[in-house]
């Protein structure tokens, strides 16, 4: 099987279209072998705009084939220079009829009022392209219709470059082919050689600037040629022979005919336009599948038995009959095969595509990044999936645990080839969050979009196991430090400013703040470090912080002042160049900074970090917040070593740990107390980059509070892992109380959020902190009192038999350890007993009280810096009614007696004998020994214990 697969194509498509392929690649890349017969052959940018010499941005096709090509279903798409934004999020605009050999095909885009018109388009769009940078791709025929890539940022898969029939990266663009094309601008286009003829699959030489000249069809563009006819009846096969042992069916071309029974009804143009049958006699061949999915609009049913005629594809990687004539020749029955995952290392599923399977295990959802899109969400076994550099060494360690996750890993699909339809799966009655799970999951097993992928033949149900948590986790201390990034806060919209990043419209922002201020009062931080925030000076985190006091009340936030570093960006941001900063907002009644905001304008920062120094009000430690958002994994131009070196940490890793050195060596030359490093900092927890601030004494703190299944920000191609960090510096652990993850974002579909993209159904959006962003917050609680001496204990007395028992619980120590505890009796303002006792003991008992006496017992705790406040209880010891003694004769020599006490009060004694006499006391259920000088003759041992002789047991030697 092809691992390059997009969504099916008619066959008359495939064979119109049927070329070899351009290699597309990120500069700098080798020119493709051969050339395509549409190619872009012109770019304008800057219709409508000042000083435009036309009113409409437009893309001129050619043909520079020999034969007409049919453009029905084919496309235009574009993606900025070096945004995040990919092919398919930016309006693709749809192509049709036939473009003839030599002739120019005109799709006009969005433009304005300056310049003159167009010729008559042949197709017309809406994309707002950059005048002097941008990517244009013309795209074959397939689902879905824009691509989930932009070849920069987000790669171009196999599949998804196989239906790139050309490709034009222009300016500063980072995907292209071989090198860019020149820039043009308000007067000039790109025009490639010879009128659109010249394509040696390099940009930069085949295309030069000059004066736009657009071309159209016109009338010239006729309807598509008819479909080839269906092949002769065919020789019969079982489907065991058409499949094959491979990857690729032995048959591919071949006019064949297979019989077995319907296991998938998927025949509706809503859905995949045909159907899975299986052989319900299968060889005994474990590397052939004995099922295969039928391209046909023929009506049929589960458990229909028919016999189809058709032409052996390999249809974007999935072996299929096409240009099939179905014939129901009476009923059968096929039973799920069990597939237990993980799967065998070293296997695929290769051998039962197109078989009806079930799934036994209880499968856990582990990624709905294309839910709304697709209908999709990926499961696997024995629980979610790990980042593996978060949890293990990268290189080989990684690389293993990476292909486990595969093994362990299932793709379900939702039979149907639709773009985001309007019934999605897995929302009720509340959206499926991974970590959620489900039993029991029937299906035909199918190929598509470079995955295997289960098309469900029943219903899947998953039980809520990971229900939304209300609140973060309690992080104690006496304030909380936050890390969130916001997602593209932007006040500018896309449509005002093409460098934009955030909302669409007015209507997108309005959403996407009522989310924002949900998620910021619930994480209910003191101070929260900010990523993704425009950079466009106060605009973006003024409005923000508004619409926080608007909500919680005037004044309960407020934004540190960035520094300046730079003349204006193209949103007039002078906190570095990007688009995008990172920001502090503070509670000003819980906290005030300490000086001014600093950073450092070391070039090696994408985004500068932001260093602020704040204290408790009233005073405190203080503790300096250092919120970074470090460069992110997404692939572009970059220093050879910037490349993806396999080890499992992505693009720009050799960056980020520069970054990483650079934050390090900036702390120690600012010498800020007590640093505590958040952010973004978009490497995992045993990446280089965490471990190069790790070594230079920081703590990560979410493994040091965190539960391993837990500790999660973010979830990127179905692995959850943790971007986002605080790490403590040496001198601040100690203060540290707690930190936890709030999962409000990473386990929720992307469907939720507030975009209104792709004809999202409004309704689904709630205004509530769920998926306001794609990383999760973490929050960190710390003690910040400045050290005293430790506060007053909470004393209480047990009081008895001329006697009292004083117990205590440990105070706050004042930031300094107990040396120990001081205790006195009074009565009235007279001491009448004191004691000394170490930090470690929580009670004393006093004797030789007198009964009916009311006295004050205090305890004070002591540490390094003197003695704090008295902690005090008052008791009365118990009057007797009686006093009793008992006579303790002895006439051996014996060196004492002891006295043990079962009562729950202290009890006070005194004995008499000979050799003189003496007092004692006993606390509650202890045993007192008494003894003598040495061993001697006892004439009379008298002893005193209270009013009844069970109050004390005596034991006397004979």
């Amino acid at each position: 099987m092809d691992l390059g697969l997009t969504r099916r194509l008619a066959l008359a498509t495939v064979l119109a279209v049927a070329t070899t392929l351009l290699v597309l690649g990120a500069a700098p890349s080798p020119a493709g072998a051969s050339s395509p017969d549409i190619v872009i052959s012109q770019v304008y940018g800057a219709g409508g705009n000042a000083g435009a010499v036309r009113t409409h941005d437009f893309v001129e096709l050619y043909n520079r084939g020999a034969i007409p090509i049919d453009l029905t279903g084919w496309s235009v798409q574009y993606s900025s220079a070096t945004g995040t934004g990919n092919f398919g999020t930016n309006s693709p605009t749809s192509l049709s009829g036939t473009l003839p050999a030599g002739a120019h095909y005109l799709v006009r885009m969005a433009g304005g009022t300056n310049g003159a018109p167009l010729p008559a388009p042949d197709a017309t769009g809406t994309i707002a392209m950059a005048a002097g940078a941008g990517k244009v791709v013309v795209v074959r025929p397939g689902a879905p219709l824009g691509l989930a890539c932009n070849g920069g940022s987000d790669p171009c898969d196999a599949a998804e470059t196989a239906r790139i029939a050309d490709l034009v990266g222009y300016g500063g663009a980072n995907y292209f082919e071989t090198a860019p094309a020149p820039s043009p601008s308000a007067t000039t286009a790109i025009l490639r050689g010879a009128d659109g003829a010249t394509d040696t699959d390099n940009n930069s030489s085949d295309f030069v600037t000059g004066v736009p000249n657009p071309r159209n069809c016109g009338e010239a563009c006729v309807d598509a040629p008819p479909p080839p006819p269906l092949c002769e009846p065919p020789p019969s096969y079982e489907i065991a022979q058409v499949q094959g042992t491979g990857f690729a069916s032995p048959l591919v071309g071949s006019c064949v005919r297979v019989s077995g029974v319907v296991t998938g009804d998927f025949n509706d143009a809503s859905e995949l336009g045909g159907f899975y049958m299986q052989d319900d006699t299968p060889d005994t061949d474990p590397l052939t599948s004995d099922g295969i999915f039928v391209a046909s609009t023929t009506p049929v049913i589960v458990g229909d038995r028919v016999t189809v005629d058709g032409t052996a594809m390999e249809t974007f990687g999935e072996t299929q009959l096409t240009s099939a004539t179905v014939a129901v020749i009476g009923t059968g029955s096929i039973a799920p095969a069990v597939y237990d995952l993980p799967r065998p290392a070293g296997t695929t599923f290769e051998p039962v595509e197109g078989v009806l399977l079930t799934f036994p295990e209880t499968l856990t959802a582990t990624e709905h990044f294309q839910l709304g899109r697709f209908g999709e969400v990926a499961v696997s076994s024995d629980g979610r999936l790990y980042q593996p550099t978060d949890r293990v060494a990268p290189g080989p360690e990684a690389q293993a645990m990476a292909a486990q996750n595969r093994l362990r890993r299932l793709l379900l699909d939702d039979g149907s080839a639709v773009q985001n339809p309007t019934t999605l799966p897995y929302l009720e009655p509340e959206a499926v969050r991974i970590g959620d799970t489900a039993s029991g999951v029937t299906g035909v097993l199918g190929f598509g979009f470079s995955s295997y992928r289960l098309q469900p033949t029943a219903p899947i149900a998953f039980a809520r196991t990971n229900p939304r948590p209300a609140a973060p986790d309690e992080v104690g201390g006496d304030i909380q430090v936050a890390s969130f990034n916001a997602l593209n806060y932007f006040t500018t919209l896309t449509t005002e400013n093409r460098n934009a990043r955030g909302a669409n419209s007015e209507a997108e922002f309005a959403r996407q703040q009522i989310k924002e201020v949900e998620a910021i009062l619930g994480i209910d931080a003191d101070i929260l470090g900010l990523m993704e925030i425009e950079n466009n000076g106060d605009e973006a985190i003024a409005s923000l912080v508004g619409a926080l006091n608007e909500e919680a009340g005037a004044g309960t936030y407020a934004y540190i002042v960035e520094p300046s570093l730079n003349p204006p960006n193209v949103l007039g941001g002078t906190f570095g160049t990007d688009a995008i900063k990172v920001a502090i907002i503070y509670r000003p009644a819980a906290v005030t900074p300490v000086g001014a905001a600093q950073t450092s304008a070391d070039p090696i920062f994408d985004r500068p970090p932001l260093v602020q120094t704040f204290e408790r009000v009233g005073g405190s430690e203080p503790v300096t917040v250092v919120v970074n958002h470090f460069k992110s994994k997404n692939c572009g131009t970059g220093a050879p070593g910037d490349a993806d070196q396999g080890d499992g940490q992505g693009c720009f890793n050799a960056r980020r740990v520069l970054q990483a050195e650079a934050l390090v060596a900036l702390l120690d030359t600012l010498a800020v107390p007590n640093p505590l490093v958040i952010g973004d900092l978009n490497a995992y927890t045993e990446e280089d980059p965490i471990h190069v601030i790790e070594d230079a004494g920081y703590v990560g703190l979410s493994e040091q509070f965190m539960a391993d299944d837990d500790r999660y920000s973010y979830v990127f191609d179905g692995f959850s892992g943790e971007l986002d960090h605080a790490l403590a510096g040496p001198d601040l652990v100690d203060n540290v109380t707690g930190a936890t993850i709030w999962h409000i974002n990473a386990d929720e579909p992307l469907i939720l959020d507030y975009n209104l993209d792709f004809g999202r159904d409004p309704n689904l959006f709630e205004a509530n902190p769920y998926r306001t962003s794609d990383h999760d917050p973490l929050i960190v609680g710390l003690d910040l009192r400045a050290d005293s001496v430790p506060a007053a204990p909470v004393v209480s007395v047990v009081a008895g038999w001329n006697a009292a028992t004083v117990t205590w619980e440990a105070p706050d120590d004042g930031g300094q350890a107990i040396t120990g505890y001081e205790l006195r009796v009074l009565q009235g303002t007279t001491e009448v007993a004191s004691a000394s006792v170490g930090p470690d003991v929580r009670s004393h008992t006093f004797g030789d009280l007198d009964n009916g006496v009311t006295y004050r017992f205090e305890v004070v705790a002591t540490n390094g810096l003197g003695a704090g406040p008295a902690g005090a209880a008052t008791a009365r010891p118990f009057e007797p009614p009686l006093r009793q003694h008992v006579d303790l004769d002895a006439e051996a020599a014996c060196p004492g007696f002891t006295v043990t006490n079962s009562n729950a009060y202290p009890v006070g004694f005194e004995w008499t004998a000979a050799s003189g006499h003496g007092s004692g006391v006993v606390a509650a259920g202890e045993t007192v020994v008494v003894a003598d000088a040495g061993p001697q003759r006892w004439n009379v041992l008298l002893l005193f214990a209270g009013h009844r002789l069970q109050d004390a047991e005596l034991a006397r030697c004979r």
